[in-house]
C-alpha cells in the first residue's frame, strides 16, 4: 500500500541555527518507521540571526536549506513548511536534545558535535554470500511504457528447466528486496524458494534504485505492466519452465498480481501475501481506524476521523472534475478547521498551504487512482490457481475482510482453485508479532516467518507437480 497504506516514508529533514557555540556542524540520527537515518546540520551566523542547511549522506543530498531556524534561551526550533517538518530542541552542554515532527509523528532527535554511527540490526534470517545457487543481475523492458526494469534472478543451478517466481513489491518506491525498516523481505523469500528448487526473478521498481521511469506518476494499473514485462522477460530464459511461471505479490503487489493473470495465460499461478479484496476507499478505513486504535484513540475520535475521510474518499470516488473536486475538498477542510478553534498548523504553514498540502496527499496520481480501484475486478477473471495468505493481526490489510471479498470475488468469476489462509500471530510483514502495530516493525529481529514460508513452498510444489 502506500503512504499510510503500506509503508513509511522520510522526507528531506531537519536543520538547525544557533549563536555563538552553536554554529557549526552537528550530526543527529534520526530513527524513524523506515530506517535509520544520519543528518549533518550547518549552522552560521547573520547580521539578523542564523542560518543553517542540512546534509542528508545516504540520501546523498547535502546543502538543504531550512527554511526558518530560530535560537532562544537555549531553544532551539526550525521548520521547514512544505513538508510539515518541525524540530525543536534544547542545547546543553554541547548538545541539542529534542523532538522531530513530521505529518502528525514525533520523533526523539538529538544532536551532538561527534559524528554518530547507525546502530547495527540484527536480521538472522538474512542469507549470506556464496550463496548455494546461481545468481544473475538481469534487466528487462516495458516497452509499453518505455521503462526498463533491473533486477536478479536466482536459480537453483544455472542449467537445467526450472519453475520460476516473480516477486512484486506492496506500495511506495522499493527495491529488489522490499527492503523497509533493515528488513529485506524478498531476499529472504527468493534465498528459501530458490534452495528448494524455485527460481525467482524480483526487480527494482520503475524510478527505483537501479529501473528507470516515474514511479510518482504511475498507478497501480501501470506497474502491472512492469509485472507483465518480467513475465515475458522470463518466457525468453531456457532455463525457465514456460508452464511453471507464478507471482507472489505483497500487499499492493497482491493487487497487481492478478491484474496480470487476468489478461496474460502464461501465469500459472499466483500468491496473494496480504493482498486486498476491498475497493481503496473502504480498506484505507479499516487501516485507518486499526491503527489509530491501536495507537490508542478514542472511540470519539475513532468516529470523527471515519466520518470526515468518508466524507473525502466520497467526493473523490463521484469526482469527474479536478477542479471541482478541488474545491469541494478545500470546503470540507474549511468546515473542520471553522469548527476547531484552536486547530494548530505547522509552524511557517498557513491554513492555506496546510489546506492544499493535506488536499495534494489525497489527489496525487497513486492515491487518486487507488482510492477508486476494486481488486475484485481482476480477481473475477483469474482462472489460474490462487494462494491468499493474510496474518491475523495484520492492521494494514485486516485479514478477515480481505480474505472474504478474495472469495467471493473468485467464487464469482468460478475459480475452485483457490486457498485462503489465515496465518496466526503474523502481522502486515507476516512478522511472529505481538499487536500488529506497524511500529513493531523495525523491532521485530525475524524478517518473515518460517511458517509463511513453508505455507508457500508446500503450495507451490503441489502448482508444479
Amino acid at each position: 500500500m502506500k503512504k499510510t497504506v503500506l509503508t513509511f516514508v522520510i522526507l528531506f529533514l531537519t536543520t538547525v541555527t544557533f549563536g555563538q557555540e552553536i554554529t557549526g556542524k552537528w550530526y543527529g540520527l534520526l530513527i524513524v518507521p523506515g530506517g535509520q537515518l544520519p543528518l549533518e546540520i550547518n549552522v552560521t551566523k547573520t547580521e539578523t540571526g542564523y542560518q543553517s542547511t542540512m546534509d542528508s549522506p545516504d540520501q546523498k543530498a547535502f546543502g538543504i536549506p531550512i527554511t526558518t531556524t530560530n535560537f532562544e534561551n537555549t531553544t532551539f526550533k526550525f521548520a521547514i513548511p512544505a513538508g510539515r517538518i518541525e524540530y525543536e530542541g534544547t542545547y546543553q552542554n554541547n548538545t541539542i536534545t529534542g523532538f522531530f515532527k513530521q505529518v502528525g509523528q514525533t520523533f526523539p532527535l538529538n544532536f551532538s558535535r561527534e559524528k554518530v554511527e547507525k546502530t547495527a540490526v540484527v536480521r538472522p534470517q538474512e542469507p549470506k554470500k556464496p550463496y548455494p545457487y546461481y545468481t544473475e543481475e538481469v534487466t528487462f523492458d516495458n516497452k509499453k511504457d518505455g521503462v526498463t526494469l533491473a533486477g536478479t534472478l536466482t536459480l537453483p543451478s544455472k542449467e537445467g528447466n526450472f519453475p520460476v517466481v516473480i516477486l512484486i513489491t506492496g506500495s511506495s518506491p522499493q527495491n529488489r528486496n522490499e527492503e523497509i525498516l533493515g528488513h529485506k523481505p524478498f531476499l529472504v523469500i527468493a534465498d528459501y524458494l530458490t534452495r528448494n528448487g524455485i527460481g525467482v526473478l524480483r526487480y527494482d521498481d520503475r524510478g527505483t534504485a537501479s529501473s528507470t521511469g516515474n514511479y510518482n506518476k504511475s498507478t497501480t494499473f501501470d506497474f502491472s505492466y512492469d509485472a507483465e514485462a518480467a513475465v515475458n522477460y522470463l518466457l525468453t530464459r531456457n532455463e525457465i519452465n514456460k508452464k511453471k511461471i507464478g507471482l507472489i505479490g505483497h500487499s499492493e503487489g497482491g493487487v497487481i498480481a492478478p491484474m496480470v493473470a487476468s489478461r496474460n495465460k502464461n501465469v500459472n499461478f499466483i500468491i496473494l501475501l496480504a493482498g486486498t479484496g476491498l475497493r481503496g476507499d473502504k480498506l484505507l478505513l479499516l487501516q485507518q481506524e486499526l491503527i489509530a486504535r491501536a495507537k490508542g484513540a478514542t472511540e470519539e475520535q475513532l468516529k470523527e476521523s471515519k466520518s470526515f475521510n468518508e466524507k473525502i474518499f466520497d467526493l473523490i470516488i463521484n469526482s469527474s472534475d479536478d477542479t471541482k473536486l478541488n474545491t469541494d475538498l478545500t470546503n470540507i477542510y474549511n468546515d473542520a478547521i471553522s469548527k476547531t478553534p484552536d486547530a494548530k498548523f505547522p509552524e511557517g504553514m498557513s491554513k492555506e498551504e496546510y489546506i492544499n498540502y493535506q488536499i495534494s496527499e489525497y489527489t496525487n496520481t497513486w492515491m487518486y487512482y487507488f482510492i477508486r480501484l476494486d481488486p475484485s475486478i481482476a480477481l473475477e477473471k483469474v482462472k489460474c490457481p490462487v494462494l491468499a495468505l493474510n496474518g491475523l493481526k495484520d492492521l494494514q490489510v485486516p485479514p478477515k475482510e480481505n480474505l472474504e471479498a478474495i472469495k467471493k470475488a473468485l467464487a464469482k468469476g468460478k475459480n475452485k482453485k483457490v486457498t485462503l489462509k489465515e496465518l496466526p500471530n503474523l502481522n502486515h510483514l507476516f512478522q511472529e508479532c505481538t499487536t500488529g502495530a506497524p511500529s513493531e516493525y523495525d523491532k521485530i529481529e525475524q524478517t518473515f516467518s518460517p511458517t509463511a514460508l513453508t505455507e508457500i513452498v508446500n503450495w507451490i510444489q503441489i502448482q508444479i507437480k
